[in-house]
């Protein structure tokens, strides 16, 4: 019954076989295989345009470097209060960025919207130094709150975030179970709404380590080598990434294995109504919140189940957590399966 992160899990069979299938001979080193050129051409099918592909290891280098992509002198950087750039990366984009200030933006359900976003901003004015300087927009998809942007929500974010002449970025730690979600392409999700530059998060959906930072603007793209060279991650061994994605892309894995994430997690929260819980939010990718008695809670861990306590800003009184009750967080991956959920659905309902 381990629910406590997608990042437990291991490697999809999948990724470990190209990871062995690639690992024999000699190649040049640095990116410039041809294996790496392979899978960069693949992102370019993907999304359905030339783009320029860097390999990162983490997800929170690829938001960090992206970010730093386009920082400015006093910049400002606006996320929703509860995005991983603003509360689980130590003040890596702060840092890389050069000084690039966080400014959180409110929003239910792990989201903002256009309104709330012109709202945040109307404290940075154009021309005025002492304020500093609007720099770019970030939207997680999907967000910390399992939830997933709509492509109208996404774009009518864009048409703010251009109407001040900054780019949009998206943190997609797990892009793919949003995309399987909302049942579009990689183009329509990302580009296509307004997207300026994507953080392509494959580690949480079945790879080792393997993350992108993807610009849909090749000219912003320029000299981004450097940035990545100077955070450290530039790989020597770069090829070993590349087989990673290329696993990942073969067969469509990466959106079978988002599909059977998403599945379970759907399947979960089933069982946990149907045994007098609630969800915290809409259950829209691989992440659910349910509210439980805390007895519950604790005799769960007692049995083995691996959750976590999550805290709660924005639920309607009549929805929130009361005295006697805790939302944890639970997460499901493409190991998860239809056993692990039904033993918890069982011992949820056993002290229910």
């Amino acid at each position: 019954m381990n629910f406590a992160s997608d990042n437990w899990a291991g490697a999809a069979p999948a990724v470990m076989s190209a990871l062995t299938r690639h690992n024999s001979g000699h190649t040049p080193a640095y990116g410039g295989d041809p294996l790496t050129e392979s899978v960069s051409n693949k992102f370019n099918e993907l999304f359905e345009r030339e783009v320029a592909v860097f390999f990162v290891a983490t997800g929170t280098a690829a938001n960090s470097l992206a970010l730093a992509a386009y920082g400015k002198p006093g910049g400002a950087i606006f996320c929703h209060r509860d995005s991983h750039i603003q509360v689980d990366e130590c003040n890596c984009p702060e840092f890389m960025t050069s000084g690039g200030k966080l400014v959180s933006v409110p929003g239910a359900s792990g989201k903002f919207d256009a309104s709330g976003l012109i709202e945040a901003m109307s404290a940075f004015p154009d021309g005025v130094v002492h304020h500093g300087q609007v720099a770019s927009v970030s939207i997680s998809q999907a967000t910390e709150s399992g939830t997933v942007y709509t492509l109208e929500e996404i774009a009518a974010i864009k048409d703010v975030a251009a109407s001040r002449s900054v780019p949009l970025h998206m943190d997609g730690a797990r892009f793919a179970n949003a995309l399987v979600t909302l049942g579009c392409s990689p183009a329509d999700m990302t580009w296509k709404s307004g997207v300026d530059v994507l953080s392509f998060g494959a580690t949480k959906n079945g790879c080792w380590c393997a993350e992108a930072v993807v610009f849909f603007d090749l000219e912003a793209a320029k000299g981004f080598e450097y940035f990545r060279k100077r955070g450290g991650h530039l790989f020597s061994k770069s090829r070993f990434v590349a087989a990673q994605f290329d696993g990942y892309f073969s067969e469509d894995s990466w959106l079978n294995t988002a599909a059977h994430a998403n599945a379970m997690a759907l399947k979960l929260a089933e069982g946990i109504r149907s045994a007098g819980g609630r969800t915290a939010w809409p259950v829209e990718a691989n992440e659910l919140f349910p509210i439980l008695k805390r007895r519950q809670f604790e005799q769960l861990e007692a049995k083995g189940a691996k959750i976590y306590e999550w805290p709660v800003k924005d639920l309607p009184e009549d929805h929130a957590p009361q005295a006697d009750e805790v939302c944890v967080r639970m997460v499901c991956s493409f190991a998860t399966t239809e056993d692990d959920v039904a033993a918890f659905s069982g011992a949820l309902s056993e002290i229910s």
